[in-house]
C-alpha cells in the first residue's frame, strides 16, 4: 500500500470553538491509483490533502506511506519526503510572472533534498516535463503570454520535475472553463498511464471527478463513500 491513513483525526480551534476538520478516516490508495476526492465546503476533503501533502499533522491517527508513519517525523524528514515522492498542482497556478515556462519548471530542482542539480541538467529535465504536458512550444513564453489553460499545463509540468511517486492537485481546474478543464483532466489520465503516477485530485465538480479511477466522498470529515470505476473516461466532450 502506498498511502494508508489510520483513524485520521484533525481538530483546531477558532476563537473558542472546537473544529473536528477530520473524523477517524481510514482508507489505502495504492501505487498507480487515480483517486478523486469530493465533497462540500467544511467536508474535509482539503484538510486531508493537507496532511497527504506532509504540509500539516493529524492531531492522532496515523498516516503510513510505503508502510512508514510519516505523521510524526521531524520537520526535516517531513521535508525530505515531501520534496522527495510528492508533487502538487494547485487552483492558482502560481508562477513567477517574470519568469518563462521551462524557467518556472525548473524551480524545483533548485531546492531538492539530493542538493544541487546542475543547469544543464535542470533544464533538460525541465524540456522533459513540458514535452509531457505538450507545451514545448511555450517554453520560452512567460505566463502573459499563455492562456490559463497553458498555465495549468506549465504548474502540472513543475510538479513532475523533481519525478515524483505521488501528485497531489488541489481543484486544479477551478480557474478554467469547462473544455480546459477536460483537457487537464485527460493530461492527468494520460501521466497516470504512461507513468504509472499515484493521483489524488480534490474537486467539488462532478463530471471532473468522474475521470479518476476511484471517487471518494467527503462528508463532515468522514469518508462517506468510496466507490471504484471499472473504466475511467478517455475523453470528454465539454458541456
Amino acid at each position: 500500500m502506498l498511502i494508508e491513513t489510520r483513524q485520521l483525526a484533525k481538530e483546531y480551534r477558532v476563537g473558542d470553538h472546537l473544529v473536528h476538520a477530520l473524523r477517524g478516516v481510514s482508507l489505502g490508495i495504492q501505487a498507480g491509483e487515480f483517486v478523486t476526492i469530493v465533497g462540500p465546503s467544511g467536508s474535509g476533503k482539503s484538510t486531508f490533502m493537507h496532511i497527504l501533502g506532509c504540509l500539516d499533522r493529524p492531531t492522532s491517527g496515523q498516516y503510513l506511506m510505503n508502510g512508514r508513519d510519516v505523521s510524526t517525523l521531524p520537520v526535516d524528514e517531513l521535508a525530505r519526503v515531501r520534496n522527495g515522492m510528492l508533487g502538487f498542482v494547485f487552483q492558482g497556478f502560481n508562477l513567477l510572472a517574470r519568469t518563462s515556462a521551462v524557467e518556472n519548471v525548473e524551480l524545483p530542482l533548485l531546492y531538492t533534498s539530493t542538493g544541487v542539480v546542475e543547469a544543464s541538467e535542470r533544464r533538460r529535465r525541465a524540456l522533459a516535463a513540458l514535452e509531457a504536458v505538450g507545451l514545448t512550444d511555450r517554453a520560452e513564453h512567460h505566463p502573459n503570454q499563455l492562456s490559463g489553460g497553458q498555465q495549468q499545463r506549465v504548474a502540472i509540468a513543475r510538479a513532475l520535475v523533481t519525478q515524483p511517486s505521488v501528485l497531489l492537485a488541489d481543484e486544479p481546474t477551478g480557474n478554467l472553463d469547462t473544455a480546459t478543464s477536460h483537457e487537464v483532466m485527460q493530461i492527468f489520465q494520460q501521466l497516470r498511464a504512461e507513468r504509472g503516477l499515484t493521483i489524488v485530485v480534490i474537486t467539488h465538480e462532478r463530471d471532473i471527478a468522474a475521470y479518476g479511477s476511484r471517487t471518494i466522498d467527503f462528508r463532515d470529515g468522514q469518508v462517506v463513500s468510496d466507490v471504484h470505476h471499472d473504466q475511467t473516461l478517455a475523453a470528454a466532450s465539454p458541456r
